[in-house]
């Protein structure tokens, strides 16, 4: 994704001790920085930072690696993302890597291009006449001074060509403007609204909404930037930049319609809220969540109809997954930014003390407009709810929502399905039913594995790398991407370099070898067995690699295209194969440690 050269600049620029005391706090021990681990509960300081190897090292839990692995791990960023936090930090330029000069301005050039874009519309709105009859609305709503500079909100000009002209002294052409969908039509898309920065997860301008001023203007409410290379609507969350942290260690988010609402409520403190864009929510937006780890969630729609029935479609993403999901009640046309307004800090604590679980949610909702003292009435209900929770793919959460369903319903839970394996059999059929059409590619995923053990086997390091590579070549692999990044590492190691990710990411030639490293490291290992697990993948690459030679005699010796003394001696050698299966090869130190 990004060129050798510049990765290579931006590991040399790379202090640790300086990005993770940003993050822990460190007190000089030595040649070695200490302080509390911050993957695992502690009281006397086992973490240790070392600049010289640019590594840390956790002696209570074992958590160990580099920048990168770092901030993979405490922000649960993936590879390519840690590297865009780094050179953030240390103000190095990424060259990204293009087949075709001529496709177009790279993502870094469309970022700086809207970071522009946004500092223009926020000084705008501060420093014009017309800016200030729009400051009227804005301080209206509870946005202050602070908050204005806090979320660089703006305005852009009523007159296009007082906006086309500011765009053409910052250096954006018209084309870039249509890239970066400020253009609509050859028109300006924003004119005369405020406008909010949508950042995506990293803090980068990637799009921005603008809302009407009043609600004689015409068009809608909220104007989005239209898709373009950088903004992807349905997989951002606004406010995930700001909230993320937070939801990565307290594994709870809370999920609001608005821009004002989400930003009201980060400034206040709740700094693990998002929102998807008005009431539409994906499964992308709720993969990122997901992703973080969230274990709880909770829905702070608008309170009218269109917010009650997106609480229910959102919730039911979570729910499926085995997250549990509360409601927060809000009165009709109330929203969060009201209550916050009204009652404060506190009155947002109250609402989400007194949510409402979503399975009772659900069956309030559903009641309505039903006779539920009536026995079709009933059976309409319970049979709706029960249709959609034995739809969600977790087993346990299947098994206790018809549970309570029952009881919310004062029904039977053998009526409900508790208890029947034929709910169970569907569960499988549903999972097995979804992996049509996707080509999972087993050789991909045992090769993948391989390299895990490499990347983070911390202190084993030098025990993993000798594990597998006195058994394994690249012969043994299928996938071209894995022989590549194999041969790397092992080209490295054997030369005595550096094998952290940063470095091998630097020495990798091509975008696909870059982008399949952020696959590798997208997925954790239990660092407690790196040496166990290491062996255990290494034979079954050994005994994949012993199968298929043996298919590959016993095809050629039923091929008929040999003579008879050469399928003899192919039969030879079938024989000795099947007579000697793989077996790892140990050094002797190892095999008088185990």
């Amino acid at each position: 994704m990004y060129t050798k050269e510049s990765i290579e600049r931006l590991k040399g620029q790379v202090d640790i001790v300086d990005l993770v005391g940003g993050y822990v706090q460190l007190k000089g021990a030595g040649t070695m920085h200490k302080g509390l681990c911050p993957f695992h509960q502690e009281k006397t300081p086992s973490f240790t930072v070392t600049r010289a190897s640019s590594h840390y090292h956790c002696f209570g839990c074992g958590a160990h690696g580099d920048p990168i692995a770092f901030l993979m791990n405490y922000l649960s960023l993936s590879f390519v993302e840690a590297v865009e936090v780094l050179a953030e930090k240390y103000s190095v330029r990424l060259e990204e890597q293009t087949k075709d000069t001529k496709q177009g301005p790279s993502k870094t050039e469309l970022r700086e291009a809207n970071k522009k874009i946004a500092s223009f519309f926020t000084t705008y709105l501060l420093s014009t006449n017309e800016g200030s009859r729009a400051l009227e609305y804005v301080y209206g709503r509870g946005m202050d001074l602070d908050f204005i500079s806090t979320f660089s909100v703006g305005m852009c000009p009523q007159d296009a060509g007082i906006f086309l002209k500011a765009c053409k002294s910052l250096g954006i052409n018209p084309y870039l403007q249509q890239e970066l969908g400020l253009l609509k039509n050859g028109k300006p898309l924003f004119l005369g609204r405020i406008v909010f920065p949508i950042t995506d997860q990293l803090g980068h301008v990637v799009g921005f909404s603008g809302r009407k001023l009043t609600e004689e203007s015409f068009g809608p409410k909220y104007i989005n930037t239209p898709e373009t290379q950088l903004f992807k609507k349905s997989h951002l969350l606004y406010g995930l930049d700001r909230s993320r942290k937070r939801i990565a260690k307290e594994k709870k988010a809370l999920i609001v319609e608005g821009q004002i609402d989400t930003l009201r409520l980060i400034q206040e403190g709740f700094t693990f809220v998002v929102a998807g864009q008005g009431t539409a929510f994906t499964e992308g937006q709720a993969k990122l969540l997901l992703d973080l780890g969230v274990e709880k969630v909770y829905l702070g729609m608008d309170g009218d109809t269109a917010g009650r029935e997106a609480a229910i479609k959102i919730g039911d993403l979570f729910q499926r997954e085995g997250v549990e999901v509360y409601i927060l009640r809000f009165s009709d046309g109330e929203d969060p930014d009201a209550v916050l307004r009204e009652e404060g800090p506190e009155g947002i604590i109250t609402c989400m003390s007194e949510s409402v679980e979503y399975l009772r949610f659900l069956v309030e909702w559903h009641s309505q407009g039903i006779d539920t003292k009536s026995p079709s009435g009933k059976t309409h209900l319970v049979q709706k709810i029960a249709k959609q929770v034995k739809a969600w793919d977790n087993p346990l959460m299947v098994h206790e929502s018809l549970r309570k369903l029952a009881e919310l319903t004062h029904v039977p839970e053998n009526l409900v399905g508790v208890g029947k394996q034929e709910d169970v059999r569907s569960y499988y059929i549903q999972k097995t039913a979804s992996l049509q059409g996707v080509s999972v590619d087993p050789d991909r995923v045992l090769e993948t594995d391989l390299l895990r053990w490499l990347f983070f086997a911390g202190d084993h390091q030098d025990v993993v790398a000798k594990i597998i590579f006195e058994n394994i070549s690249s012969e043994h692999l299928n996938i071209a991407v894995c022989r590549r990044v194999f041969t790397t590492f092992l080209d490295r190691f054997q030369k005595g370099e550096p094998v952290d990710l940063l470095s091998v990411g630097a020495s990798l030639e091509n975008s696909e070898d870059q982008l399949f490293l952020s696959e590798v490291t997208s997925k954790r290992v239990n660092t407690e067995k790196v040496v166990e697990g290491a062996e255990q993948t290494t034979q079954r690459v050994l005994e994949r690699h012993w199968f298929a030679e043996r298919e590959r005699i016993r095809v050629a010796i039923q091929s008929g295209q040999h003579t008879d003394e050469e399928v003899f001696e192919l039969a030879k050698q079938f024989d000795a194969l099947k007579r000697s299966p793989p077996k790892l090869l140990r050094s002797e130190e190892e095999q008088i440690q185990s």
